[in-house]
């Protein structure tokens, strides 16, 4: 089940959030976990399984962990508990990678050495995992609590806005919040508002230029023009795709109480790839450096290993993404200019001409992230720097539709003025709480006398009219939006996440 299907909008959500709001406040927790493996087993109910049993196990080495803690015991507790869980992503992620590897590098094929067979990848098994982890070695930091009961961890584990593709949550940021919440109304609202404009992101924007990007990574030798108008397309279909999920599920947690942390800022307005890893997929950065740049020593041991160190990270957390040479190459594109931007070797400017370097640096490296083998992305380079010429044979020209040119241009433009709609957007909502505080004071003010006792219901009057009409145009805007998507979901055919396959 995804979001952006009717079966959700209108079938899951709406029954969910009428059970949860009418289940008794201690009880919320379960309701979020039933939902929620609900909401799993409805792709695969086999799979729900093992991501019962990661759960419970990981439940059951944190008290371990929690009651050995600082004695060898406690250790371990907190090595099985790690091994246990690298083990899953190993042999569902990994194990056909380094088969296939092995066997290259003997010259034959799995099947010639009799073991080959076909793993399915269980859906949103990286980021429970990454999650499990997490929470794992905060017990042993001693910032998580460990005497949180079954049903609390398995609702945090199994969280359905969050579950397939995140963002990375980390326990010892909402242990309270599972403890106690409350479901305000401005949250609701704004919950449902972060939804839909996620939504508007993936559906509208992320899968209308998305025919771009399949069509540059599936021909043969692309000429230039469609080389860059794929490489682009993606570039733009990734982020309003990713971004657009971490919308809804901060959304779907704002809805039922939750603060969940933000997962993007605005990247491709950054100037370095410092800067942009600070605003990609935050959770993950985050978690690449508390439990793996750290780890490994940050930069205490000296510059030629904060160097290797930053490097090595990117390298693995391009491998976390996929079991492919090309996530393998794309982490080792980024650590390298992540390492050269610490030795000051590539300056961190602060132009315009910083943030289109940047954002070609980024773009080069989304050619080897989408590519399905090194061939594919090299001919889409080789397209890019126009060895592959540039005419454009007319039965690829007749596969380009003018409709996904304009939606290109239009997810250009929205990424180009992100920062300043937010701006407009965190305004908007000032002056709409400003103005209906001022109503509320104006006509809270009983000791107002002479002219001030006059003018006090006019004050009053027009504020409360002025965010009346604030939010009555708000309320519309978002209206149009959802109903622009439900009439695009209604007439496309399904389009899964591109985050799901990791």
């Amino acid at each position: 089940m995804v979001f952006a299907s009717e079966t959700f909008l209108f079938l899951f959500l709406p029954l969910f959030l009428l059970a949860y709001f009418l289940t008794p406040r201690r009880g919320k927790n379960l309701t979020i976990l039933l939902g929620s493996y609900l909401f799993y087993a409805w792709w695969r109910i086999d799979f729900l399984g093992l991501l019962v049993a990661t759960t419970v196990f990981t439940w059951v080495c944190g008290r371990g962990i929690a009651a050995h803690l600082g004695r060898r015991r406690g250790k371990a507790w907190l090595v099985a508990g790690l091994g246990g869980n690298l083990a899953v992503l190993g042999t569902f992620k990994y194990l056909g990678f380094f088969m296939d590897s092995l066997a290259a590098a003997f010259g034959t094929t799995p099947d010639q050495l009799g073991f080959h067979w076909q793993i399915i990848l269980p859906i949103g098994v990286s980021f429970y995992v990454f999650q499990s982890i997490s929470y794992l070695v905060d017990v042993w930091r001693k910032d998580a609590p460990a005497d949180t009961g079954l049903i609390d961890f398995a609702a945090f584990i199994a969280l359905f806005p969050q579950l397939i593709a995140g963002p990375i949550l980390r326990f010892k940021d909402l242990a309270d919040q599972f403890r106690d919440r409350r479901s305000t109304p401005e949250m609701v609202a704004d919950g449902f508002a972060r939804f839909t404009i996620g939504l508007a992101k993936k559906v509208l924007l992320a899968d209308a230029i998305a025919p771009l990007a399949d069509l540059a990574f599936t021909t043969a030798d692309p000429a230039s023009p469609v080389a860059w108008l794929g490489a682009v397309a993606y570039m733009l279909q990734l982020y309003f795709d990713f971004s657009g999920y971490s919308d809804m599920a901060i959304g779907l947690g704002m809805i039922m109480g939750f603060r969940f942390t933000e997962n993007f800022n605005t990247p491709y307005v950054s100037r370095s790839i410092t800067e942009f890893w600070r605003r990609w997929h935050i959770s993950l950065s985050v978690w690449l450096r508390d439990y793996l740049y750290i780890p490994l020593g940050g930069n205490r041991f000296g510059t030629a290993r904060t160097y290797f160190n930053l490097w090595i990270v990117m390298v693995l957390g391009g491998l976390w993404h996929g079991a492919n040479w090309t996530f393998v190459i794309w982490g080792a594109w980024h650590g390298t200019w992540l390492a050269l931007e610490r030795a000051k070797i590539v300056p961190q400017g602060n132009g315009a001409l910083s943030v289109l370097r940047t954002l070609l640096t980024v773009l080069v490296g989304w050619v080897f992230f989408r590519a399905a083998d090194l061939d594919q992305a090299l001919g889409v380079l080789a397209g890019m720097a126009g060895l592959n010429g540039t005419a454009i044979p007319f039965d690829i020209a007749v596969q380009i539709r003018n409709e996904a040119l304009v939606f290109l241009a239009l997810a250009i433009m929205v990424a180009a003025l992100e920062p300043r709609l937010k701006d407009l957007v965190r305004q908007w909502r000032a002056q709409d709480i400003s103005s209906g505080t001022a109503a509320g004071l104006a006509g809270a003010d009983s000791g107002t006398s002479g002219m001030a006792s006059v003018m006090a219901p006019t004050r009053s009057a027009t504020a409360a009219a002025s965010s009346l009409a604030s939010s009555l145009a708000g309320s519309l805007v978002l209206a149009l939006l959802f109903t622009a998507c439900v009439l695009r979901i209604s007439e496309a055919a399904f389009t899964p996440f591109l985050y799901f396959q990791f």
